[in-house]
Order: structure tokens, then C-alpha cells, then sequence
């Protein structure tokens, strides 16, 4: 029998496609499901009575693709091929991470006519992978040093539920970074994830820019308008600053948290929306709390599940990665060849207590290669204050360097392994690191 009667046999065909190790799902542009293997059956625990012919959003209760569904709000039109990774939540409320390949099927005459959707699960690959350590990214989040792991493993935790979630970190750390991660591997990802900076918006706005207004409310209010809340209906809140907000407004924080309700100023209607809220601030909430500053039944709604995040000082083995990053950052946008960073430079910036962290380290690497016209960037290119913090620390140091294991993993990272590089870096002889290393093993 030739292949073309083979594949011809509607039989055949969903046998072939049954007996592989992804799931297959296809849907018209209508978003009908028309056919579901058994791979996708076991991945995801629904049955194919019950999703075939039913629109996909409705089948698994919401966008299967979440934020990169092609067919949500103004998008009609899917790219002919895409690929990326996500987290779904399974018909058990179990969470599964899978890679997804997503492709436009096309009619005779090459008229987009339906998506065929292949994934594989890769939870418990994941899973090892951030066992030993050999995750450096999650999420758009930089980082591969333990504390960051933990923090990876703590997003995709809190994901799978709708509790509050509040995160502290010094100002530059990446909290809304870590508040898009969770909100992107909820279940609520394809709905809008909408930020709001408690400490940037005037006191006499803030009411309406958080629940809206009516036309005619106060003066400017021309029309009616809708609040963030109220935007981000189905989706996430994200209350940036939250310690800034004043007590009138964590009273109405309050109140909606309990309620899940509102009224626009100047209205009478009461508006219920559906929505997680995401908290972050600079500033130790329960000292607060203490010092009167901010109402504890607030703090106590807010801190259902605390993430804290690591200064970039407490993981500089991140800071190599990290200004990789951002060379090829910057390399795309400017659409120009980025320099490389010397030994030299990268010495000073694994020294630097980064007191800005990661914004910090991004702007300095700005600032760099725009005063750079060398192949690398030398220690004359980085912004001023770095070269004077380390040249004051070396005064305080004396003669003889001592070192430890985290700079010695930061300068092995940094060198990709290369141990007289490393040792030009962290500014000692060869031999002192390497009996440094004879000595601490644990170190690769």
C-alpha cells in the first residue's frame, strides 16, 4: 500500500498521530477543536468527548495558549509558525510546563484555514533542571544563583493559586519582573496584567486612576472612565510602592480586597470585578505596620504569601549573565555590534556593591558602551563611581586580597572556566587560586 493511501485512511492517520510522544491539538479559525490525541489527553487530563467541537477557550475554561492566544481580543490572524513555553493548569488543577509549537494550516489555496498545535511536557525536566541548578532563566528573569532558583520555584508555586501575593526587594531588584512571571504562569495569562504605581500618581488622582470616575465627578471628568481594577478584569493588579499609598486609600484598598467591589468616584453604582492583586514595595511592610504608617488588616490582606528578592550583591555570580544580557540587549536595539567587556572591567563590576542592583548594572553598562570605542570595554568606559568605590575598597584591603567562594564562582563564571583569567579578575596569582580552589572543592 503506498504512503499517500496510508495517510489517506482518516483511521490510519489519527493512529499515527495518537501513538506520538506530543500532543496534537487542531482547531478551526473559529477556534473549534477538531481533533485531540491521546498524548494531549494524558498532558492536559481532559478527555476528547469532552473538548472536541467546542471553542478551545471554553473547553479548558480559558485561552489553552493564554497570553499568546492569536484569536484573543483584536487578534484574528495566528504567525504561520511560532514556538514558546508556557504553563498550563490541568482538568486536575495540577500545573504542567510544556513547549509549544504552534502552526497555520492552509487550504489549496494557501488561505490560513485552522491551527495545528503540537507540545511536550517538560514539568518534570523542569523540575531537575532547577534541582541542580542548570536554570540561568525563567520567565524573562536573569539569574542561575541558588537564591534566584528559589525564587523561580516560589513563581511557580504561588501561580497555581489566587492568593495575594506581596513582594519586597530594594528598588531596582525586578519586583513587577516577578510579579509579570506570576501572573503569566497563572491560569489568569490571558487576561491583562495591569501595573499601578502607588508612589507615582498624585494623591488627588490616585481614587480614580484605581476604580475610575463619572462623567461630571470633578472637574476635567468629561466623560466616564474606567479604573485599573477595572481594567484588568480576569487578569492581575499590580500595586508597585504599595507603602506610599495614603490611609484614606488603604481604608478603599481595603474594602475592595474584602469585597471584591467598588464605586467610581462620583458614582452610585456598585461595579464587582475579578481581578489578583500583586503587591511590591522597597520598604519593610511589618515595620511599617509598627510605625503607624500603614493599617495592619491591610498588610495582613496583602502578605497572604511573601517573596522577598535578593540584592544583586547577595548573588554576583548572576552579574556576568546579567551583562551578557544587556550587550545583546542593547546590540539588537541599537542594531550595531556591542563591545565585549574586559577582564579588567568585569573585576570592578563583580566588586561593586550595586546599590541600584540590576537597574543599576543595566545603566552602567548604557553608560558604557556609549563611552567606549574599543573592541572591549575597559575600566576607563564604566560610570565614575564604580572605579572610586573600588579603588576605596582596595585602600581598605591592604596588600593581600582575601578571597571567598562567591567572588571566585562570579570570576569562574565571568571566564567561562578559565582559571588564569579568573585569577586576573579577582586580582590575585595564579597560584593563590588555585590553592584557593585545592582548598574549596566544592567550587567547579
Amino acid at each position: 500500500m503506498k504512503l499517500e493511501s496510508i495517510i489517506a485512511s482518516h483511521g490510519n492517520l489519527v493512529r499515527i498521530l495518537d501513538n506520538l510522544k506530543e500532543g496534537i491539538i487542531a482547531h478551526d479559525l473559529d477556534r473549534r477543536i477538531f481533533f485531540f490525541n491521546q498524548e494531549a489527553e494524558k498532558i492536559t487530563g481532559f478527555s476528547r468527548d469532552e473538548v472536541l467541537g467546542r471553542d478551545c477557550h471554553e473547553a479548558f475554561g480559558n485561552p489553552f495558549c493564554g497570553r499568546h492566544c492569536s484569536f484573543c481580543g483584536d487578534q484574528n490572524q495566528p504567525e504561520d509558525q511560532t514556538e514558546y513555553t508556557m504553563t498550563i493548569t490541568s482538568r486536575s488543577g495540577e500545573q504542567r510546563r510544556i513547549e509549544m509549537s504552534v502552526t497555520v494550516m492552509k487550504d489549496e489555496h494557501e488561505a490560513p484555514c485552522g491551527v495545528l498545535a503540537s507540545f511536550r511536557d517538560l514539568t518534570d525536566l523542569f523540575q531537575l533542571q532547577m534541582q541542580a541548578g542548570k536554570i540561568n532563566r525563567f520567565a524573562d528573569i536573569i539569574g542561575s544563583d541558588i537564591k534566584m532558583v528559589q525564587v523561580f520555584q516560589q513563581i511557580i508555586d504561588v501561580a497555581a493559586y489566587d492568593y495575594p501575593v506581596h513582594i519586597f526587594g530594594e528598588t531596582g531588584t525586578g519586583k513587577e519582573l516577578v510579579a509579570k512571571a506570576i501572573h503569566g504562569e497563572s491560569v489568569r495569562n490571558g487576561a491583562p496584567f495591569v501595573p499601578i504605581n502607588c508612589g507615582a500618581l498624585p494623591e488627588n488622582l490616585i481614587e480614580s486612576e484605581l476604580f475610575g470616575h463619572v462623567r461630571g465627578a470633578f472637574s476635567g471628568a468629561i466623560r466616564d472612565k474606567k479604573g485599573r481594577f477595572e481594567l484588568a478584569h480576569h487578569g492581575s493588579v499590580f500595586l508597585d510602592e504599595v507603602a506610599e499609598l495614603s490611609k484614606p486609600m488603604q481604608v478603599k484598598l481595603l474594602r475592595f480586597l474584602q469585597e471584591g467591589t467598588f464605586e467610581r468616584v462620583g458614582g452610585e453604582k456598585t461595579v464587582s470585578v475579578d481581578v489578583r492583586v500583586i503587591s511590591a514595595t522597597n520598604r519593610n511592610l511589618k515595620q511599617e505596620v509598627q510605625a503607624n504608617r500603614f493599617r495592619d488588616d491591610l498588610y495582613y490582606r496583602l502578605n497572604v504569601i511573601p517573596i522577598q528578592l535578593p540584592p544583586l550583591r547577595q548573588r554576583r555570580n548572576d552579574i556576568p549573565q546579567l551583562v551578557i544580557h544587556f550587550l545583546q540587549e542593547a546590540s539588537e536595539r541599537n542594531g550595531r555590534k556591542a563591545p565585549n567587556v574586559s577582564d579588567e572591567a568585569m573585576r570592578l563590576l563583580l566588586d561593586y556593591p550595586w546599590p541600584g542592583n540590576v537597574r543599576e548594572l543595566q545603566n552602567a553598562i548604557q553608560f558604557a558602551i556609549v563611552h567606549s570605542s574599543d573592541p572591549a570595554i575597559q575600566p576607563r568606559n564604566l560610570p565614575t563611581e564604580i572605579a572610586q568605590d573600588n579603588a576605596c575598597a582596595s585602600l581598605g584591603r591592604g596588600p593581600a586580597k582575601k578571597l571567598d567562594p562567591e567572588a571566585v564562582e562570579s570570576a569562574l563564571a565571568a571566564t567561562s572556566g578559565n582559571k588564569s583569567r579568573a585569577a586576573k579578575i579577582l586580582g590575585v596569582g595564579r597560584a593563590t587560586l588555585y590553592r584557593f580552589l585545592a582548598d574549596h572543592r566544592q567550587i567547579r
